[in-house]
């Protein structure tokens, strides 16, 4: 065995005994110890290890040693660089977080505080897209309505086939409640699409340029449900004068001007979509149909809806329309199509929100006689939140829908919409404010 020569202490007391072969019982050779930095000042044995050294730790020029000839991390790409931090770099992962599984991933690094299981791609797939399992029942959709979406879909799937400028965005606007997104949503589910919804409340952000991204990255991620998973998709956005479009004297802010530009961007370029990688050529998005809804496009930035880039839709639905729908709406209670007529004609100019809200009025008698049933309002939160397991709610009996019960639940309403018109208290709190 050999001692390092450069601590006195070493060289003369040995820390350990050296092993005895079981027969002979010679020592054992050892490799050298050596704490010195430069190995090379030790003598070794093996020659073969030695020549590997010095073509691997030549400093006189001599060519360095790859690590194999098939391992990548030092390969380079055509131009002469890194291949791997080039791949790096045009990555579309922009997040640092990253999923751990139990038994594929070491435990140490698993964890047991937030489960086993952190699937974080499953987890914002499953929140982004819409698959629309609670629209149970048979409903009315506008024939009107559906051509125009069914048709902007199936141009935008076509657009490079079609010898002409097919707008990637559908711009469906018209009174409140009249049932834009809601029949938006039915039609999605007759023809399979699976959307990526947002709403105008995504359309700010406390940082800069955040929305922007995001609806870039909703964009790719419907673009990756076509790829991946063999559906049509779309990106749907809900109310978008509500959150880009200018009422007054609203302040215009820095995200305002990025999500209009990144979808003029969308508009103009629908297959090459960042989201802050570098380009490359093999990057290419599928065309994702852009549909937004909302109740006066006008308030948004000209450019953004001209013809070109956006293709609008007024939608009014007429008198047919609303009592095909309402019928659809209280065919499973009993209604007969006369009495729907009826209560249309009585509620005229109404908003098709009025008519299922008439529906919900009718229960609040029933929920109150059932919150008495259970022991009262001081029982209430007890019976909801702290029964047992096992334990199952009293039944709720809903009650029985009539012309007359709904009759007198529309008049209630239009006496509560008249007051909000004629008692402005807001005259009374701001008396200094002009009319």
């Amino acid at each position: 065995m050999t001692l390092c020569n450069c601590n006195p202490f070493l060289s003369k007391t040995p820390l350990f005994s050296l092993p005895f072969h079981p027969t002979t019982k010679t020592q054992l050779p050892i490799s050298s110890l050596c704490c010195s930095a430069n190995p090379s000042s030790v003598p070794d044995s093996n020659p073969s290890t030695n020549s590997s050294n010095s073509d691997t730790n030549n400093g006189g020029g001599g060519p360095k040693k790859k690590l194999s000839d098939q391992s990548s991390w030092e390969a380079k790409d055509s131009e002469g660089n890194d291949y791997l931090y080039r791949l790096g770099k045009e990555a579309d992962n922009m997040n640092i977080a990253v999923g751990a599984r139990a038994g594929l991933v070491d435990d140490l690094f698993v964890g047991k505080f937030l489960g086993r299981d952190s699937d974080i791609v499953f987890d914002y797939r499953q929140k982004v897209t819409r698959s629309f399992q609670y629209l149970q029942g048979d409903y009315y959709i506008a024939p009107l309505f559906m051509d125009k979406v069914v048709c902007h879909i199936a141009k935008n799937y076509l657009a490079h086939l079609l010898n002409t400028k097919v707008p990637l965005i559908l711009g469906i606007w018209g009174g409140k409640g009249q049932g834009k997104s809601f029949q938006t949503e039915l039609i999605f589910q007759a023809m399979g699409v699976e959307p990526v919804i947002m709403s105008a409340g995504e359309l700010e952000s406390e940082r800069a340029g955040e929305p922007g991204k995001l609806i870039r990255d909703r964009y790719r991620t419907a673009s990756q449900v076509v790829q991946n998973q063999g559906k049509m998709s779309c990106l749907m956005i809900n109310d978008i004068d509500a959150g880009l479009g200018r009422f007054g004297n609203t302040q215009m802010t820095v995200n305002n001007q990025i999500v209009v530009g990144t979808l003029m961007n969308l508009c103009d370029n629908p297959t090459r979509v960042s989201i802050g990688q570098d380009w490359r050529e093999s990057d290419i998005t599928n065309r994702i149909p852009v549909i937004v809804t909302g109740n006066d496009l006008s308030t948004i930035y000209a450019p953004l809806i001209r013809d070109g880039r956006m293709e609008k839709f007024y939608w009014q639905p007429n008198h047919e329309d609303i009592i095909n729908i309402v019928y659809r709406m209280y065919e499973k209670d009993g209604m007969s199509r006369d009495e729907v007529v009826s209560i249309v004609d009585t509620f005229p100019n109404q908003a098709l929100d009025f008519y299922g809200a008439l529906r919900s009025r009718t229960y609040d008698r029933s929920i109150s006689k059932w919150v008495e049933d259970i022991g009262g309002v001081q029982s209430l939160g007890d019976k909801l939140l702290k029964r047992r397991k096992n334990d199952n709610l009293p039944v709720f009996t809903p009650p029985k829908q009539t012309i007359e019960a709904l009759l007198e639940s529309g008049y209630s309403l239009i006496k509560e919409q008249q007051l909000i018109m004629e008692t402005k208290l807001s005259k009374e709190y701001m008396k200094n404010m002009d009319d």
